[in-house]
C-alpha cells in the first residue's frame, strides 16, 4: 500500500500534464426516462443528476454507496453490512426499521421500497438517473425524497462480450463478464451477466483473522422480442447473493462500558462465534411497450421481488453473550404497473395505474444473559395491497411550459405478532399533486419553478406494547423548488443548479415513549432548505472535468418526548453539505488517467445532536491503458486511507468506515 500510493500519484501528475489544447469536442446531453417518458437530461424541470455506463466504469461504482459518493446531498447510511442502507436525500431519509424508504430504487422498472435489500450490483448498466426532491406524482410511496433510477443496458443486434479481472489489496479477487447479442437477428435478443467479487475485511480479531470478509455472487438474464416495429417485450432476472461474515463494528466505548467490558481496540473484535450474512435477492421483470400510433406508447412493467436474509451476528463483539442476534425474514412484493404516454408531441403526457401485494415476515432471537434483553419473535407478518393512478402533462406556450400532475394512493395493511399478541389493520390514502411552470430563456438556458407534495408511507412498530403505538401514519411534505439548466461555449460547458425549501408535517421520528421503549411516531415539524449546483466541463480535447455542491439545513421547528425538548436541532442523518470534484484525461494514444474527492460534511446521528459523524473527504484515483480490444488499469479508492467511523444506534456501537483499496483491473472485449 505504501508504494501504491505514491505511484498513482506521480502516474496522475504525469497523465494530466500531457493534456493538449486540440480540437474541441462536445458534452452531449443523455437522454433519460426518469419522468417515465423520454426527455434530454437538461430539459428535465427537477434537479437531476444522471450517470452513463461508461461513467460507472470510470468512477468504479460498484454499489449504490459509489452513486451518492458523486451525487450532491445524496447520502447512504450503512448499518455495517451490505443490503442495509438508509439512503438519504437532502436531509430526508427513514428509518430502517420502518421497512419502508424516502427513497424510491428502481431497477429496470423493478421497485426497492425499503432500507432490507437496499443494493445492486452495477454491471452491464447503461445509465443512472437521481432525482433529488419529492417525485410523490409519477412514483408515490417511497419516493418523498427522490428516486434512484437504474437502467441495465437492453440486447440488441450488437454481439458483445466483455471481461474482467480484477485483483486488489487484502484479497480482493473480482471477476465479472458479460455476453450480450442478437439471437435472431432484427427479432429475438438476449443477455448474461456473472459477477463474482470477495474481499477480505477490515475488523480482525484477536488472533488476527478478519472477522468481516465479503463475498457476493451475482447474475442477471434477458430476454427482448420485437416481432414488429411497434412492439418490445424484455424478460429480466437477477439473483444476488452475499455470504459475509460479522458486520464492520464494535462496540463503542460507551458500550463496551454499558457491558462492563474495557474499552475495544480500533477495528479489533473477539466474538465468540464465527458471524454471517446469507442474504439474498431475486427479481423478474417483465417490460412491454407498444406503439399504439405515432404519437402515443402503450408501457407495462410486470415485477417481482424477494429478499431473504438469513444472519447469525455477535452484536456484543465479545466471548460473554450478551447480545447474539440470529435473524432470519422475507420480503416478497409483487407489482403492475400500466401507463400510457405521448411520443414526439409538443404536448408531453403520461397517465397510469400502478399496483401491488407484499409481504414480510420476520423472525429473529435475541439471547442474551442478560435476561430484559432477550427476546423470540415467530412468524410475525406485515403484508398489504396498495393501488394509485396517476397523471402529469407538460404544456408548452412559446418559450413558457406550464406543467402539473397529481397523484392518488390507497394502502392497506396488517401487521401481526403472535410472539407480543399483537395484530393490527391499517388504510392510508394520499393525493400527491405537482404543479410548475418552465421557461425558456435561449436555446441553451432553461429554468423552472415547482411546487410539489409528496409523503412517506406509515407503518407499525414491531415491539409495541401500549396499543397507541402500534401503528404511526404517513409523513407529508410539501416541497418548493426553482432552477435553471444551461449549457453554454458550443456544448463544451454544462452548467445546473436549484434551491429548494421543504415543509414536513407529522414528521416520523424515533420517538422515547418510556425511559426504555423507543418507537416510531408522528411526532415533529421539519424544515428542509438548500441547493445544488453541478457542472461538467471539456477544456481541452480528452479532458473533462466534473464537479458537484450540495448543501443542506434540515432542522427540527417542532420536536419533544420525556427525554428533552429538540426544537431548532438539527434532523439526524442530514449532512449539511456533500461536494465532488473529478478530471478525467484520454489520450488519442490510449492513456488514460482520472482523480477525484468527494467529501461529507457534519452529519448529527440523533435527534439530541450531541452524537456526530465528523465531516470527511476522500481522494480516489485510476490510471491505465485502452485499445479496441482491451482496457488495463490501476486503481486507489480512498487513498490517504480515511478513516470515517460513525456512532451506531445512539452511542453503543461503532461502524468502522471503508480503508484504503488499491487494484488492478484487466477487461477484454472479444
Amino acid at each position: 500500500m505504501s508504494i501504491a500510493k505514491p505511484a498513482l500519484l506521480v502516474a496522475m501528475l504525469f497523465c494530466l500534464s500531457t493534456a493538449q489544447a486540440e480540437e474541441f469536442i462536445t458534452l452531449e446531453p443523455i437522454t433519460v426516462t426518469a419522468n417515465k417518458i423520454e426527455e434530454n437530461e437538461q430539459e428535465v424541470s427537477s434537479s437531476l443528476t444522471v450517470f452513463s455506463g461508461d461513467t460507472v466504469d470510470e468512477l468504479k461504482m460498484e454499489g449504490i454507496y459509489d452513486v451518492s459518493s458523486f451525487t450532491p446531498n445524496f447520502t447512504i447510511i450503512e448499518s455495517g453490512g451490505p443490503g442495509t442502507n438508509t439512503p438519504s436525500i437532502r436531509g430526508m431519509s427513514a428509518d430502517l426499521h420502518t421497512g419502508t424508504t424516502a427513497v424510491g430504487l428502481y431497477v429496470d422498472g423493478v421497485p426497492v421500497l425499503g432500507g432490507i435489500g437496499y443494493e445492486q450490483v452495477l454491471i452491464d448498466v447503461e445509465r443512472i438517473e437521481i432525482l433529488k426532491g419529492p417525485q410523490g406524482t409519477l412514483y408515490g410511496k417511497g419516493a418523498e425524497a427522490g428516486i434512484v433510477n437504474i437502467i441495465t443496458r437492453a440486447p440488441d443486434n450488437d454481439m458483445l462480450l466483455p471481461v474482467s479481472v480484477e485483483l486488489g489489496v487484502d484479497g480482493k479477487f473480482k471477476a465479472a463478464g458479460t455476453i450480450s447479442g442478437p439471437i435472431v437477428r432484427d427479432t429475438f435478443y438476449g443477455s448474461l451477466s456473472l459477477l463474482h467479487d470477495q474481499k477480505d475485511g477490515w475488523v480482525e480479531d484477536t488472533s488476527g483473522d478478519t472477522v468481516d470478509d465479503l463475498e457476493q455472487n451475482y447474475v442477471a438474464a434477458k430476454l427482448r422480442f420485437t416481432p414488429t416495429d411497434d412492439l418490445d417485450l424484455t424478460l429480466s432476472g437477477t439473483y444476488f447473493k452475499y455470504d459475509n461474515g460479522q458486520p464492520h463494528m464494535n462496540l463503542s466505548e460507551s458500550g463496551a462500558m454499558m457491558y462492563g467490558l474495557p474499552a475495544p481496540q480500533d477495528r479489533v473484535t473477539s466474538p465468540s462465534f464465527d458471524g454471517y450474512d446469507k442474504s439474498s435477492t431475486t427479481s423478474l421483470a417483465l417490460k412491454a411497450k407498444y406503439r399504439i400510433s405515432d404519437t402515443m406508447q402503450l408501457t407495462s412493467v410486470t415485477a417481482y421481488r424477494y429478499h431473504s436474509m438469513d444472519s447469525d451476528i455477535d452484536y456484543d463483539f465479545s466471548e460473554p453473550e450478551f447480545l447474539h442476534y440470529r435473524i432470519k425474514n422475507e420480503n416478497k412484493r409483487l407489482s403492475e404497473e400500466l401507463r400510457v404516454s405521448s411520443m414526439e408531441t409538443p404536448v408531453k403526457w403520461i397517465v397510469g395505474i400502478y399496483a401491488d401485494t407484499d409481504k414480510f415476515s420476520d423472525d429473529y432471537a435475541a439471547s442474551s444473559m442478560i435476561p430484559e434483553q432477550s427476546a423470540t419473535v415467530d412468524d410475525a407478518v406485515n403484508e398489504g395491497n396498495s393501488w394509485s393512478a396517476f397523471a402529469h402533462v407538460d404544456i408548452p406556450f412559446g418559450d413558457f411550459s406550464v406543467l402539473g400532475g397529481i397523484r392518488y394512493d390507497y394502502q392497506e395493511r396488517e401487521f401481526d405478532q403472535p410472539s407480543f399478541g399483537i395484530s393490527h389493520e391499517e388504510e392510508w390514502s394520499e393525493f400527491s399533486p405537482k404543479i410548475g411552470i418552465e421557461y425558456r430563456i435561449s436555446e441553451e438556458m432553461m429554468t423552472y419553478a415547482t411546487v410539489s407534495k409528496s409523503y412517506l408511507s406509515g407503518g407499525f412498530n414491531a415491539y409495541a406494547m401500549e396499543p397507541q403505538y402500534v401503528s404511526f401514519d404517513e409523513e407529508k411534505l410539501w416541497s418548493y423548488e426553482i432552477g435553471i439548466k444551461n449549457t453554454f461555449l458550443d456544448n463544451r460547458l454544462i452548467l445546473n443548479a436549484a434551491a429548494f425549501y421543504m415543509d414536513i408535517t407529522d414528521a416520523q421520528v424515533y420517538e422515547q415513549v418510556s425511559p426504555v421503549i423507543p418507537h416510531t411516531t408522528n411526532a415533529a415539524e421539519v424544515t428542509s432548505k438548500g441547493f445544488e449546483i453541478e457542472a461538467m466541463y471539456v477544456p481541452v480535447q480528452g479532458l473533462t472535468l466534473e464537479t458537484g455542491f450540495g448543501y443542506v439545513d434540515a432542522t427540527f421547528e417542532q420536536f419533544s418526548d420525556i427525554l428533552g425538548d429538540y426544537k431548532g436541532n438539527k434532523k439526524p442523518f442530514a449532512p449539511e453539505y456533500t461536494f465532488n470534484f473529478g478530471a478525467t484525461y484520454r489520450s488519442s494514444s490510449g492513456l488514460y488517467c482520472g482523480a477525484n474527492i468527494v467529501g461529507t460534511g457534519k452529519m448529527y446521528i440523533d435527534k439530541a445532536n450531541e452524537l456526530e459523524q465528523d465531516a470527511f473527504e476522500l481522494v480516489n484515483a485510476k490510471i491505465g491503458y485502452e485499445t479496441d480490444n482491451f482496457d488495463v488499469y490501476l486503481y486507489g479508492k480512498n487513498i490517504f486511507d480515511k478513516k470515517y467511523d460513525r456512532p451506531y444506534t445512539g452511542d453503543v456501537w461503532v461502524v468502522y468506515s471503508r480503508p484504503a483499496e488499491y487494484g488492478a483491473t484487466l477487461t477484454y472485449r472479444f
